[in-house]
């Protein structure tokens, strides 16, 4: 069976050079393009690309994604920071054109089961926060995967999380909030990604955590999205659909 033909955009930044390096091992996937800044995504096409990897920026990644969904290659996207209206539009774009687009907010499997477990418990404590350390060069805040791990923990519940009679006397004190919990970011340098959510119930507290030490824990589900978005029709959100499958 032929090598998967895989471009990586932002192939320059560590994620990305990483990323290619570990591609250029894979016996079953090919290396064919690899875009840096000023590049034009039109060497994905020229290359004869199947998959491409984004690992950009926020800002870069909406027109990415809709060049290679126009252009029929199916895309990876590890950069974080996709809002719900652009994850709608690549929905609407990826049906009409039979392109897939797998949306994944952290390749690490210890994080995506962190956040299965984080799922499990919230139907079981009144009250949840998560705090999340990334290194001081991430350009979002909250991490993608925090925001992932709320909106999973949320779509488990039937009634809302408890709510804290805390005043906040200075601004910003208790972070900001998403699907009903309380999200706290660290921007600290020496980290690389980090995230516990932390539960409460009546006379015990739950702590799961995840760290990354290293970006070599990215790599194998970085190559398992890959091999698997060809699968995924249309919009996935979430590694762990790849895991299931």
């Amino acid at each position: 069976m032929p090598a998967t033909k895989v471009g990586v955009i932002g192939a320059g930044g560590r994620m990305g050079s990483q990323a290619c390096r570990t591609i250029e091992e894979a016996d079953d996937l090919e290396l064919v393009a690899r875009v840096v800044r000023g590049h034009s995504l039109e060497m994905l096409a020229e290359a004869g690309a199947q998959v491409a990897l984004d690992v950009t920026t926020p800002e870069a990644v909406a027109g990415n994604v809709r060049f290679l969904i126009d252009h029929g290659i199916h895309s990876v996207v590890g950069t974080t920071g996709v809002d719900a209206e652009d994850l709608a539009s690549f929905e609407r774009a990826a049906g009409e054109r039979g392109t897939n687009v797998f949306i994944v907010p952290n390749f690490a499997l210890g994080a995506v089961l962190m956040m299965r477990f984080a799922a499990a418990a919230a139907a079981h404590f009144e009250s949840a926060e998560i705090i999340e350390r990334h290194h001081v060069n991430k350009l979002d805040a909250p991490s993608g995967t925090s925001l992932r791990t709320a909106w999973l923990m949320d779509e488990v519940r039937s009634g809302a999380w408890s709510k804290p009679g805390s005043r906040e006397s200075l601004a910003g004190a208790r972070g900001a909030e998403s699907q009903g919990v309380r999200i706290h970011s660290l921007r600290v340098a020496g980290s690389v990604a980090h995230q516990e959510v932390i539960f409460g119930g009546a006379g015990e507290t739950l702590t799961i955590r995840h760290d990354s030490l290293d970006r070599t824990c990215f790599m194998a589900g970085m190559l398992l999205a890959l091999r698997k978005v060809s699968s995924l029709p249309g919009l996935t959100v979430g590694l762990e659909h790849a895991l299931d499958e």
